[in-house]
């Protein structure tokens, strides 16, 4: 039987800390979507009504029935409007969803975020993509894994300054940019930092962390700026070596690999690039989703990355990527919990 514990409405003072009985039973109703009754509540400090579906991550959803599909598609490298005539849905309502789920399992990734195991080794490396034009607007994506779980900490787009190859149309294209956007800055030093600073929080201070990139001379100052309060072992491999089982950064470039082949926005030849770089972002956080925790780390193992890294006891499944709202940190709900305990609580429990 579902419990409520804690009010959901943040200005309440039962929100952040709960009485075990500040809510009562506020009688029941149906929806044409669930085939048991949905249970309602009433706070007895703010007076407020809520129910069970309150706590749901489709809260206010018309069409839940396909949000388990929409996520395939997306995860499966299908595009937006492919997505929409599947689903027999409009491309708005399809973007929306979207967006939505997304957002939905950026906060479940923070959330499920482990504590990496002492002498863990890192790895880290960026690749190149663009926004709306290919050569005008690219963009840097710079990705963080765990190498023996291949576990993904983090990624994230940046924009960046055209660069290469420079033709007469290319520069009037490149003009034509900045006159209309604005001179375009680089900020994949800023992405680079954050994205860096995501593994540095999730390992304990004072640990020793191997970090593995290539030679590009901006690294070590950004590593350094990061793992200040680690004893961190930087190595570093020439890019220029083939890109076999051989080379120390296969594990980061089979997974950049993956990530080209799955998500169809960044693709070096498609049409299914993002118009604005923050649906890239967005993009990014249900092919994370899906890699850690629902797909296995090889197709010979069961184990997903995050059950390696210990964020989970099992490969979730796409029902309980998207169960419960994750919007209250480590007081969220976990995905797999049955009695509605907290991520906090879920931990302690398994630390016991």
């Amino acid at each position: 039987m579902f419990t409520p514990r804690h009010c959901p409405y943040r200005h309440c003072s039962q929100h952040d800390r709960a009485d075990a009985d500040f809510c009562s039973r506020h009688g029941s109703y149906f929806a044409a979507c669930r085939s048991h009754p949905v249970p309602r509540f009433r706070c007895k400090s703010c007076g407020r009504t809520f129910s069970r579906q309150t706590f749901r991550a489709d809260y206010r959803d018309h069409r839940p029935d396909l949000n388990q599909k929409l996520l395939r598609l997306i995860a499966s490298g299908v595009g937006i409007r492919q997505s929409s005539r599947t689903l027999g849905l409009s491309l708005r309502c399809t973007e929306l969803k979207f967006r939505k789920l997304a957002r939905h399992l950026r906060r479940l990734n923070l959330n499920l975020q482990p504590q990496l195991r002492t002498g863990c080794t890192l790895q880290f490396d960026e690749f190149e993509t663009f926004e709306a034009r290919r050569n005008t607007r690219p963009l840097s994506v710079p990705v963080l894994i765990e190498r023996h779980s291949r576990f993904v900490v983090w990624a994230e787009s940046a924009q960046i300054r055209p660069h290469g190859k420079m033709t007469e149309n290319r520069i009037r294209a490149i003009e034509e940019d900045d006159r209309k956007f604005g001179p375009r800055k680089d900020l994949s030093a800023r992405a680079v930092r954050r994205t860096l600073s995501r593994g540095a929080e999730i390992v304990q201070p004072g640990a020793v962390v191997r970090l593995q990139t290539d030679e590009k001379l901006s690294y070590p100052h950004q590593a350094r700026r990061a793992f200040r309060r680690h004893r961190l072992l930087h190595e570093r491999t020439n890019s220029k070596l083939a890109r076999m089982t051989w080379n120390p950064l296969f594990p980061i470039n089979h997974t950049e690999a993956m990530l080209r082949d799955l998500l169809g926005r960044v693709r070096r030849q498609s049409w299914l690039v993002s118009k604005k770089r923050r649906y890239l972002d967005l993009g990014l956080q249900v092919w994370i989703a899906y890699r850690n925790l629902v797909r296995r780390r090889f197709n010979s193992d069961e184990e997903s990355p995050a059950q390696l890294v210990g964020s989970v006891d099992r490969r979730l499944s796409w029902g309980e990527l998207v169960s419960w709202r994750q919007d209250w940190g480590l007081r969220s709900i976990h995905p797999r919990s049955r009695r509605c305990r907290s991520i906090a609580a879920w931990r302690e429990g398994a630390a016991a």
